[in-house]
């Protein structure tokens, strides 16, 4: 049997599991998720401090390498007022011995980045059916073509736990183009443009800042993140950008990526950093970073949209995803918190502030689920991308955002990597869906249930 017609049979790359039922089949009480955590950093700590708000969730496993942040995950216990769960600790394969616990439902992976596929792979192994994985979710391109492979072999379900996608103004913009406010789909704009200085660099005992240290003398993020821009020049996070506009394309479910081009820039950005902060005979001083402090990237749709991407972490900037969709009718903006609708817009040929629009167009997520997401974080983004997962669980339905999304939202940094090394080359996106991208119809937050 070929790839394709296993895919086809399996039923996976369908909206979901052709053995499970549908969600209405389900009561609505069920018992708690019983849910397990590998990593426990300070995002781990976000999606933990979320599950133990919920009275459908049981935690009853956290595991990490930090017995500072096991420390700090059990004051979140402590302030939920539940029992701490099972701790794996002491050991860089202590995740393994979680995985054998035969209560657990699913598991959340929030560890570094090299971590995520052989984590996501040995969760499939051990027999869970449903994991949730901080981006990215894998290193090389072969990365990402084993977890989908396993994701199909176990039938089980691989969702990216990508909150932009549900921030409320892409949300309710969301919400006006399947509506047809801009009319075709043209051309679209999203990325990372982040200052990331004091996340790659810290003192050791503060999260962020406060020195130039990163690896093993520093703290969090610092610890790992820091040597990716030592070692590798492509777009090394792309989904914050790529993931709501995904959705609105139809990528994967009608419509998919047909080839990518990437440009990087000179790097400055971190070295500087490094010697205004801790001096020019710093050791960190003395290293070259590869990652270019702007990365570009084009992509080619096959139905004829082009999106631009743009990686800035290394710069001084405000924060900003640089979200644009444009089309036959008008555009928006979210830079300048603007929109533009021909015929609609009060005044020829001027941007018009999107806050009405947006209210107006307000997704019914957020207007059923808006007070829930109070103290969840990232305004509110955090509970409804735990929110969706856990509700696929509980109902054994399939996830909103499927390993094919995953693996074609993160598979944007290996392929911008390799077009930067062949000097700008435009390569070929693989079709993780082996040609199911045809039939498939998208079904995320069609309505408001999760």
């Amino acid at each position: 049997m070929n790839r394709r017609s296993f895919v086809k049979n399996t039923g996976l790359a369908a909206a979901g599991f052709a053995i499970l039922p549908t969600a209405q089949s389900f009561a609505a009480a069920e018992p708690a998720v019983k849910l397990g955590f590998i990593g426990v950093g300070l995002r781990g700590q976000r999606h933990l401090d979320n599950a133990l708000r919920r009275k459908d969730v049981q935690v009853v496993a956290i595991c990490d390498i930090d017995d500072r942040m096991l420390e700090m995950s059990a004051e979140l216990f402590k302030k939920a007022g539940k029992p701490v769960a099972k701790v794996f600790k002491g050991d860089p394969n202590a995740w393994k011995k979680l995985l054998e616990l035969k209560e657990l439902d699913a598991v959340i992976i929030s560890t570094p980045w090299e971590w995520h596929a052989p984590m996501i792979i040995g969760s499939l192994e051990a027999g869970i059916k449903y994991i949730g994985t901080e981006v990215m979710l894998g290193i090389t391109l072969q990365d990402h073509w084993d977890v989908v492979k396993a994701a199909e072999k176990y039938r089980a379900q691989v969702m990216m736990l990508e909150n932009v996608c549900y921030r409320r103004d892409v949300m309710a913009v969301l919400n006006m183009v399947r509506q047809g406010l801009f009319g075709e789909i043209i051309h679209l704009q999203g990325g990372y443009q982040h200052d990331l200085r004091h996340v790659k660099f810290n003192d050791g005992k503060k999260a962020y800042g406060g020195g130039v240290e990163f690896g093993e003398k520093a703290f969090s993020e610092a610890r790992w993140r820091t040597e990716h821009s030592i070692h590798r020049n492509g777009d090394l996070y792309p989904t914050h950008g790529i993931g709501p506009i995904a959705e609105m394309i139809n990528i994967n479910r009608g419509n998919r990526f047909v080839s990518l081009s990437s440009f990087a820039s000179k790097s400055r950005g971190l070295h500087e950093y490094i010697v205004k902060n801790g001096g020019d005979q710093h050791p960190n001083a003395k290293l070259a970073f590869k990652l270019g402090d702007v990365v570009t990237t084009m992509i080619r749709c096959a139905n004829g949209e082009t999106i631009l991407l743009q990686h800035d972490t290394n710069l001084p900037r405000p924060y900003s995803l640089g979200f644009r969709v444009q089309g036959t009718k008008g555009i928006w903006m979210d830079l300048n918190q603007s929109l533009y609708i021909e015929g609609v817009s009060k005044t020829n040929d001027k941007w018009e502030d999107a806050k009405a629009y947006l209210d107006q167009y307000d997704h019914p997520l957020w207007k059923r689920w808006g007070a829930s997401t109070e103290g969840a974080g990232h305004g509110g983004m955090d509970f409804f991308v735990l929110h969706a997962f856990v509700e696929a669980v509980k109902r054994k339905t399939a996830t909103p955002m499927d390993v094919y999304d995953a693996a074609a939202w993160s598979a944007i940094t290996p392929l911008s990597e390799q077009s930067i090394e062949l000097g700008n080359e435009t390569v070929e996106f693989p079709d993780f869906t082996g040609g199911q991208w045809m039939f498939r119809k998208n079904t995320f937050a069609l309505n408001d249930e999760f």
